[in-house]
């Protein structure tokens, strides 16, 4: 395979399994994960730091984390709501923790019970760690509800950008956006990224979609035209918000990795063996619903991967 253009950052094993009731044990999680490794995935979401009465679905984090770590050449990310959650993935050994701050102020107080201003000071907390600590640990800040909350409805865009330079100045390595709720449409993407980019420069991270109103792919490509190259998806579709009434449906990766692929632009991802990484989804979460065009109607007829 060519050498890849764009990233793919897997956050199935993170925002796909919190979203859910079941709780996937820990030996079909690592069997996920290699199955993703060798599909060719990259960046991988590996879980939250986060307590287990919260989330149990996340209890097992740091075994997680452990496991992944055994792959050579792949970022282990986790999410991490605090500087508690940030000390543990820190202890663990993540590459990237991410910290999820709302654009929605609404959201916010929903999602971590602090204002939008408290999570940027969580932001500097965390980066004083990473200096201290860990300076090869990258901090990064996905700006969820960027594009409309379900709480609060719109999110003035302005928001959006005053939010993410302030979490840049405090610290943070990228700052991405993230259609928590699924309203995005392409030309608020174009539009927010455009901003984002001219704000932040080398800073300006990555695009999360969802596919709620079955924009997602529509959006991620409207991201890509203004220059964006690392995508978050999840395989299957799986996962939302749980503090987002009726957010659904990452973005799926198998669709994705597919639309980039056909474009002639690389992913260093190889869809067959992404499709089969299906199987100890499946076996980890029987009877959960997964979704996807691509897995459902099989690649084209002569199909070749670059």
């Amino acid at each position: 395979m060519t050498q890849p253009q764009v990233l793919i950052s897997e956050v199935g094993p993170r925002d796909g399994l919190q979203s859910v009731k079941a709780t996937m044990p820990t030996a079909d999680k690592l069997r996920w994960i290699d199955a993703l490794v060798a599909a060719g995935l990259r960046e991988i979401e590996v879980g939250s730091f986060v307590p287990a009465r919260l989330l149990p679905q996340m209890a097992d984090v740091a075994e997680v984390v452990q496991h992944a770590l055994t792959h050579p050449g792949i970022t282990v990310m986790a999410l991490a709501p605090n500087l508690r959650g940030a000390e543990a993935a820190l202890a663990a050994g993540v590459h990237k923790v991410t910290l999820p701050v709302s654009a929605s102020a609404a959201h916010s107080l929903a999602n971590v019970r602090k204002t939008r201003e408290a999570m940027v000071e969580e932001v500097r907390a965390v980066a004083h760690l990473r200096d201290a600590q860990a300076p090869g640990m990258l901090v990064e800040v996905g700006l969820s509800t960027a594009f409309g909350c379900t709480l609060q409805g719109e999110v003035p865009e302005d928001d959006v950008i005053w939010l993410a330079g302030l979490c840049a100045e405090a610290g943070a390595d990228e700052v991405g956006l993230s259609d928590t709720t699924g309203m995005a449409n392409p030309a608020q993407v174009r539009r927010l990224f455009t901003r984002l980019r001219a704000e932040l420069g080398v800073k300006a991270g990555a695009a999360h979609m969802h596919n709620t109103r079955g924009l997602g792919l529509a959006n991620c490509l409207a991201a890509y035209d203004v220059g964006v190259r690392t995508f978050d998806a999840s395989l299957g579709g799986l996962g939302g918000c749980p503090y987002a009434p009726g957010a659904s449906g990452n973005v799926v990766t198998e669709d994705l990795v597919f639309m980039f692929e056909a474009m002639g632009i690389t992913t260093g991802v190889d869809l067959e063996r992404l499709m089969a990484a299906r199987a100890p989804l499946q076996a980890g979460l029987p009877g959960e619903p997964v979704y996807g065009m691509t897995p459902e109607a099989g690649l084209p007829k002569g199909w070749v991967q670059r």
